[in-house]
């Protein structure tokens, strides 16, 4: 693919897929400055490795599987610098933090941030609706597996959401 073409791809398939980061970016970033240095970490990890896609899964879900892995293995690195010629190779996003939330929402991104890694992921792609096959490719974890975790996960959440509403944090 030529360079141009590669980077009018990489830019379309990510403004239709902009918005998942960012949910990423909320449950891993603990300030608005940690979730913009993993969202550029997210980029250029993303970048590097456009031309592994391969097509044979859905672009997102293969998108989901660099972004929670550049998240989950702790790449970013606070003010993190990147060479200006790499910096300059990755194509220009918009550069925005996601909506406030109403309180309830707010509650719940406070709870799962209280999750462990994985357990962050699987709930980020339970509230997106994937099926356990899907996340058994995203997350390379079998399906009983999964769902096993998922059960503990649904619990933890609800005595964290509890303790939120009956003021025991």
């Amino acid at each position: 693919m030529a360079p141009q073409q590669r980077k009018e791809a990489f830019t379309e398939q990510i403004a239709g897929n902009e918005a998942l980061i960012w949910k990423i970016c909320r449950l891993y970033g603990h300030t608005a400055e940690d979730r913009q240095d993993l969202f550029q970490e997210i980029m250029v990890q993303t970048w590097q490795s456009f031309d592994q896609f391969r097509g044979e899964a859905k672009f997102s879900t293969w998108l989901y599987q660099v972004a929670l892995n550049t998240a989950i293995a702790g790449i970013r690195k606070k003010k993190r610098t990147i060479p200006i010629v790499q910096r300059e190779a990755i194509p220009e996003m918009a550069d925005h933090s996601p909506p406030a939330d109403d309180e309830q929402l707010q509650q719940l991104y406070t709870a799962i941030t209280k999750l462990n890694g994985i357990e962050k992921a699987l709930t980020l792609l339970y509230l997106e609706d994937k099926s356990y096959k899907e996340m058994e490719t995203i997350l390379g974890i079998n399906e009983s597996t999964l769902r096993v975790k998922m059960t503990r996960v649904k619990e933890k959440l609800r005595q964290l959401l509890n303790a939120y509403t009956y003021g025991t944090r």
